[in-house]
Formats: structure tokens, sequence, C-alpha cells
């Protein structure tokens, strides 16, 4: 059957297949996930040495550590002699070194190797060249990044260029202080729906009258369905009576003393593909990170940051915290409805896309280079 000619008015999304095929999930952990910077922890997490998490980035289970220096580490989770994985939990703290549970051997916090059963009797193994294998890491706004690829793209031109490409500038990012902000909540989504489909609704506000009352009464020309949020260097502006970016527009807390007149009173959003959101408006900083774990499944790990002497003196951050918390929700719903539809007959070619959602074109034509199709 022949594709019919769409209106001027509209551009085709990707077929359905896209999102719920293993095949493409597959690929997409291997040229995507495997292959770009993604922010795994944030690095306050790691509080001291021996602290460490462990994140899913694309089909590899990646240890992430604090080394007795001070400095983040980053290895893959995979003892060099048998391929047990070294640390099972999702956070722990070792004291000096990680022992792997199958035949004991043990890397200290740089990943050397320094004991194993006889290994005194084995002195042909290089301790170095058998330690557990390195990832590439970088801090930045208060997050480790970590990149799986044996030669990294430049952290400058991918990460921090997205950064320019929505505000301008990596300036106007550097006066919210996002890495010297503290996390005041951490809420936890399991989201049943493909990472795209978390990322095409970020991207656009043509459902926002529909389903964030709370958000276009603090925002209001988000009703009007255009991703105003997307026009360089623009921040959609709080309405004339809302005092803050709270669930009911009262007054939110202490503002970020570098954030400027011009950003005073607005929401930024930016998309730091391929797996970060983040969101600035005067008081405090709201960083979404999602680990893609199927092709029908998300984890997506939400950060509210403000400054520190607010989390420090045990203020109430609710209001501020449940405005989004309900986009969330309201977002990951509308997510979860559409997934079902993806494999249907009818979603087979895909859907189609309105004048204000056309941007999501680009994203569409960027993960297909990513794929090679």
């Amino acid at each position: 059957m022949a594709t019919p000619t769409l209106p001027e008015s509209l551009i085709a999304t990707l077929p359905g297949h896209y999102y719920t095929d293993h095949g493409v999930f597959a690929l997409e952990q291997e040229k995507v996930f495997e292959t770009m910077w993604f922010c795994a922890v944030r690095a306050a997490d790691l509080d001291k040495p021996g602290a460490f998490r462990t994140v899913q980035v694309g089909r590899e289970s990646v240890l992430i550590t604090r080394s007795r220096k001070g400095e983040v580490r980053a290895f893959f989770n995979v003892c060099r002699h048998r391929g047990a994985q070294l640390c099972t939990e999702d956070s722990g703290e070792v004291k000096r070194a990680f022992q792997c549970p199958y035949h004991a051997w043990t890397y200290d916090l740089e990943g050397k190797l320094i004991a194993a059963p006889n290994l005194t009797k084995m002195p042909d193994v290089d301790r170095t060249e058998y330690g557990l294998r390195k990832i590439a890491v970088r801090e930045w706004l208060g997050y480790v990044w970590v990149c799986l690829d044996d030669e990294p793209p430049s952290f400058e031109a991918t990460v921090m260029q997205e950064i320019v490409d929505r505000l301008g500038d990596v300036e106007s990012i550097d006066h919210y202080g996002v890495a010297d902000l503290s996390l005041g909540r951490r809420i936890t989504y399991d989201v049943n729906a493909n990472w795209k489909l978390i990322i095409e609704n970020f991207m656009e506000c043509y459902h926002c009258a529909t389903i964030h009352p709370e958000l276009t009464e603090v925002l209001p020309e988000f009703a009007d369905g255009y991703a105003a949020q997307y026009y360089v260097g623009h921040g959609a502006e709080f309405g004339e009576e809302v005092k803050g970016f709270t669930i009911d527009g009262s007054e939110g807390l202490d503002h970020i003393p570098g954030v400027t007149e011009g950003q005073d009173r607005r929401y930024y959003a930016i998309t730091v593909r391929p797996q970060v959101f983040v969101n600035l408006v005067p008081d405090h900083v709201i960083v979404h990170r999602m680990f893609p774990m199927a092709a029908d499944r998300t984890i997506v790990e939400c950060d509210w940051l403000y400054m520190p002497h607010v989390v420090e003196s045990g203020r109430d951050v609710g209001h501020s915290v449940e405005l989004f918390h309900r986009v969330n929700q309201q977002d990951f719903d509308a997510c979860e409805r559409c997934q079902p539809a993806m494999s249907s007959r009818t979603y087979r070619d895909g859907g189609v896309l309105v004048p204000s959602e056309h941007h999501l074109g680009e994203f569409h034509d960027w993960l297909r280079a990513k794929l090679g199709a």
C-alpha cells in the first residue's frame, strides 16, 4: 500500500517498530548509549573514598567510585578473572578495595589487581593489565558523566554544545551554580515506555494545555501549544500573579544568587541527548536522568536541587517539588498510554507531527544517523 502524501502542515514520525523492536533497542544501546557521554550519578552521592554506585549504561553495568585521592573513577563492573559481576548492589561503600565474591580477586579503588588466591605464584600476571577496565569520566554540573567508547567524543562539542544550542552560551547555565546546589528531593520513576517517547514528550508543549493544568497556570504561554522553551535563549515567563515555581504559584524558596535579572521569573528547559533534561528556575534546578532498560521500560531518576542552606535548614520543599512531580506523573502516564499503540497495525508507518512539533523531526533525523538507518 502506497504511503499517502502528507499535507504541508504535517511531517511523519518514526515508524512504530522504533519503539517496540528489541533489535532497534539493541542497536540504540550499542550506537547511542555506549558511544556518547552518559550522565550517570550525582557527584555528591560519592561522598567519600570507597563510596560507589552501579548504573546501567547501554548493555553494560558500570561501577563508579571515588579513589583515595578523592577523584572519581569508573569501571566496567566485571571481574577480569571469570567475568562475575563485582558489585550487585545499586550503591554502597568499601573500605579500601572491591573483592569479587566468586574467586576473591581484589581490586583497589584505582582498579588495579592487588590480591587473588595464589597470585604470588603467578609472577607473570601484570596487576595493572589485569585490573578493572577503566571508563572515561567527566564531572560537570555536579554530576559524573561516563563514556564507554574507546575514543570518547569531545565533551565540549557534544554535551556542552547542547547547552549552547539551547541558551546561546555556557555562561547562562553557570549563573545557576548547579554543581554547588544541594539535593532537596530525589524521586525515581519506573516508566513502562520507550525512552524516545519520553524525550519527544519533553521536547514539545502541544500537550501542555490538555494534561498540565498546574504547569500552564504558572507558565501561561505553554497553553498555546508551542514549545517556546526551545527558542534559543528564551525562557517561558511566569504568569503575572505567580510568585514562584510551585504547585499553586505561591512564593518559592531562596533564589540562586547568580541568576540574572533576565533569567528571573523564567523557566528554561534543556535536552542533553541522549538521556538528560535540565530545568532551570530562579530558586532551584531539576535534573532528569533516563536509564533505558528495555524497548518498553525506562527508569527516570529526578533530582530537585536547592541552595545548600535551604536544604540544611530543613525547610519544606514540598510545594516546590510537587509541581514538577505532578508534571512528571502526567507526562509518564501519557507515554505509557502511547507505548501499547506503537505495535498497532494502525501505527506501522508512524504518526504525524503538527507545526509546533516539527522540531521533533530533527531528533528523529539525529537518531537515524546515529543508527546508520
